[in-house]
């Protein structure tokens, strides 16, 4: 699928195809979920489509998509895995997956909405790793309110130009997808190196310390 299939499916149909679009995203149909996302927002500055229906149905695609990975994780869960590890791109997108569960648990599902592929390859690690649905309900869903408010309010601001703007967050993402893993371990150094200055530090004291 392109920009302009996309297009002309969402003059056909209407929101069920911008439904369509991102539950269908999780089965690695070929178009960004950014680029989706933006052109929802972008076809409600020409009145193609209103505004509250279109982010609704919106953020419904996006939450059933990847709630249908997480099924899939949960009930199918290693041949799932198997099948993504045999796909040499795959393998360093379920690594970076794996290391956000086992070192954040669910607020890794938070991080993973804003990396692409992550956010597709998560449900299926979160499923396996036995998270209740309530758990993951919790934070995906409320993560990605606020992941689709934020492109779709960038595709109304940004008009025809979402295709462009999608494709390059989509790009520059997966260029710098170690970015923010480097940022959590510096932060975790950090916490970790804090706690111990707590533990074994001698307390403040203004007269004591002159």
């Amino acid at each position: 699928m392109n920009y302009e299939t996309l297009l002309s499916l969402i003059q056909q149909y209407g929101y069920a195809a911008l439904f369509l679009a991102l539950w269908l995203g999780i089965v690695g149909i070929p178009i960004p979920d950014e680029v989706v996302v933006m052109t929802s927002g972008a076809v409600t500055v020409n009145a193609l489509l209103l505004p509250l229906p279109a982010f609704i149905l919106t953020y419904l695609g996006v939450c059933s998509g990847l709630s249908l990975g997480y099924v899939l994780g949960k009930y199918v869960g290693s041949p799932v895995l198997a099948k993504l590890q045999r796909k040499k791109k795959m393998e360093k997108y379920l690594l970076f997956s794996e290391t956000l569960v086992r070192k954040y648990g669910n607020f890794g599902i938070c991080i993973s909405y804003f990396v692409p592929i992550i956010r597709h390859v998560m449900p299926y690690v979160v499923g396996s790793h036995k998270i209740t649905f309530k758990q993951y309900a919790l934070y995906s869903y409320t993560t990605g309110l606020v992941w689709t408010f934020l492109y779709f309010m960038i595709g109304r601001y940004i008009g025809d130009h979402a295709w462009e703007a999608g494709n390059l967050i989509y790009q520059y993402s997966l260029r710098f997808i170690w970015v923010p893993f480097v940022i959590l371990v510096v932060w975790a150094l950090i916490r970790y190196a804090r706690s111990k200055t707590n533990k074994g530090g001698i307390p403040y004291d203004d007269e004591g310390s002159r």
